[in-house]
């Protein structure tokens, strides 16, 4: 007996990996779709849990996604680029930004970035020899790429009424990646970025503003308790920044030439592929929520 398919001329069975990877290919998005639906359902009842359950849990969830999203960048910049990343200052960082937005809010994380920065700066410059620059460059471009970015998170956290807020703004990324791609595949005709994303479509970008749009006007009528003209405020930034973010990743794999960060979210990619659009919609969303707009009242 085999313990997969086996190709209809006979032969060696295919691995589970190389079925995933074909049904993938059949698929308009590029992703095995039942394996991406099931490892996202897991990833946001941890993230639920841990913003209405058992906040601490959040924390640390943010923590390693942090630590093994500044892996996953530094092991392609050194894997496809040459460039020598060394991982003490990323972990550091990671461990140590929004530990410190959780506990002491702004003022922490700015001293925990100026920590890391020069921890940064010392190690690398120590380490890299020759191509020190570089290293140090690129060192300090991830720390306030991943790490910082996800620090507002926690900022956000801890406003009154914060786990709600920060659910918000995660549902509006969800609401513009999900309207994206269904009216991107339906409708879409004209590329936004051929040359860094060539499925990302102006047809799509009109259903995300318009998904989120409905999304934000649902959550200040019943989550967040505001006037329905909030959530199109609060939506239409964090859809401009969710898609800022994917691009910016996009770009940066496009010039490594890879296609994914890393394998370990099976249908998704690397974490880095999960993060991209927050970590740039987070740090807006944090603006334009708690001292644009001054939610919650």
């Amino acid at each position: 007996m085999t313990n997969g398919p086996v190709p209809s001329g006979g032969g060696a069975p295919v691995s589970r990996r190389a079925a995933r990877e074909d049904r993938a290919k059949a698929s308009r998005a590029g992703r095995d779709l039942p394996v991406a639906i099931g490892v996202g359902a897991v990833l946001a009842a941890a993230v639920v849990v841990g913003l209405f359950v058992f906040q601490p849990l959040f924390l640390v969830f943010a923590v390693l996604a942090c630590a093994v999203g500044s892996w996953e960048v530094a092991r392609a910049l050194h894997t496809h680029a040459g460039v020598v990343v060394p991982l003490v200052p990323l972990i550091f960082a990671s461990l140590a930004l929004p530990t410190a937005a959780s506990v002491s809010g702004a003022p922490g994380l700015a001293v925990a970035l100026c920590a890391a920065g020069v921890l940064t700066a010392v190690w690398n410059a120590l380490e890299a020899g020759r191509d020190a620059g570089r290293s140090v460059a690129y060192g300090l471009l991830v720390v306030g790429w991943i790490p910082l970015l996800a620090s507002f998170a926690l900022l956000l956290l801890r406003e009154n009424s914060g786990n709600i807020l920060l659910m918000s703004v995660l549902l509006l990324v969800v609401a513009n990646d999900t309207f994206g791609y269904l009216f991107g595949a339906w409708l879409g005709k004209h590329p936004m970025a051929p040359r860094i994303s060539p499925k990302k479509s102006w047809e799509g970008m009109a259903g995300s503003i318009g998904g989120a749009v409905v999304v934000g006007i649902a959550l200040c009528l019943f989550a967040l308790h505001a006037p329905w003209w909030v959530g199109i405020a609060l939506a239409v930034p964090t859809v401009l920044a969710s898609t800022a973010g994917d691009l910016a990743e996009s770009m940066v794999k496009r010039e490594l030439g890879i296609k994914d960060m890393s394998h370990l979210l099976p249908g998704h990619g690397g974490v880095m592929d999960r993060l991209d659009s927050m970590l740039f919609a987070v740090p807006v969303g944090y603006l334009v929520a708690v001292l644009a707009l001054g939610l919650p009242a």
